[in-house]
């Protein structure tokens, strides 16, 4: 997997290798704290469910664990 840039989560595409219902797809809705603010690290990040706008919140390094989820929607 490609390293991660956290300037860069925003807006990028997700999917879920295990599948909760019909959530598979996930889309960066916000990270938290704001990319602006340079003096805070990013910790978590919300995603948001395509099919249902479910949304969720995630530390931001879960996004790298290729057991759990893939960039891109495959």
């Amino acid at each position: 997997m490609n390293p991660l840039n956290p300037k860069k989560l925003l807006l990028s595409k997700w999917t879920a290798v295990r599948p909760v219902g019909k959530d598979k797809h996930f889309l960066v809705a916000y990270v938290v704290p704001a990319p602006e603010d340079a003096a805070e690290k990013i910790e978590w990040v919300d995603i948001e469910a395509i099919f249902s706008r479910n949304t969720r919140r995630v530390a931001w390094r879960e996004l790298q664990n290729e057991e759990v989820w893939k960039q891109g929607w495959v």
